[in-house]
């Protein structure tokens, strides 16, 4: 009876995938995106050492404008294969916190979705808001559809150029169509070591913002000690904990 109840489930998940699959490579910006980014994006790969395309992982820096891919087998330590420049930017530094203000979100998300038909050339989804911007964000609107995309143009999201996110797409996309079903994305305000906390706190923050950036350095610094990605989890007052 177990095994017989268990089939349809399998049975629908082994079709969503294979939907999946096919519905991002018959995508022609996809067709297109690998003709022109995979030797490219695997050559980054091969100067780093890691196999293609490994398991992925984004981390964000808004204050120095680049989206980083690190990669590397499951289990095992990650390396930095490639650094994208953020083309424009919209908002300040802290986090998003309401519906139309401008911010890029900052705190541990994943990639959500992924949409080869996008406005903005290709886009991967940011999982904003996730559980810690639903326990504090106070009764606003939180909006969403918060994306990694091409065009350069931006209102909240990470915008790189149409070469670069064409490289980044297809990494992500082939560790995706690879199995893997958790893609991290991390957004902090600023690279978060000893330099970095003084330059945040010399902008003057308030006390809130700076309880808050403080609660991100903890996440920040376990992937920097160890290039594994930490598990993070939101307690019940909406706050981020490393376990």
């Amino acid at each position: 009876m177990r095994a017989a109840s268990l089939f349809p489930l399998l049975l629908c998940t082994v079709t969503a995938r294979a939907d999946f699959r096919d519905d991002q490579e018959r995508a022609p910006r996809v067709k297109a995106a690998r003709q022109r980014a995979t030797d490219v994006i695997q050559g980054h790969y091969r100067a780093a050492g890691v196999a293609y395309p490994g398991r992925v992982h984004l981390r964000a820096f808004k204050g120095e404008g680049v989206v980083e891919l690190w990669a590397g087998p499951d289990g095992q330590e990650l390396k930095r294969v490639r650094s994208f420049a953020v083309c424009a930017r919209s908002g300040g530094l802290g986090p998003k916190r309401k519906e139309g203000d401008g911010q890029v979100p900052e705190g541990f998300y994943q990639v959500d979705r992924f949409n080869p038909y996008s406005n903005f050339h290709l886009s991967l989804g940011v999982s904003y808001p996730n559980a810690a911007d639903r326990v504090r964000n106070k009764g606003n609107r939180l909006g969403g559809d918060i994306f990694v995309h091409g065009n350069c143009v931006t209102i909240g999201c990470l915008p790189l150029r149409d070469g670069p996110i064409e490289e980044l797409y297809v990494a992500v996309l082939d560790a995706r169509l690879g199995g893997q079903k958790s893609i991290p994305v991390h957004i902090f305000p600023h690279r978060m070591d000893d330099e970095g906390m003084k330059w945040l706190r010399a902008l003057g923050p308030d006390d809130a913002l700076w309880a808050f950036w403080e609660e991100l350095r903890p996440g920040y610094d376990a992937f920097e000690r160890t290039h594994r990605v930490p598990r993070v989890v939101v307690d019940r007052a909406g706050h981020y904990v490393v376990r």
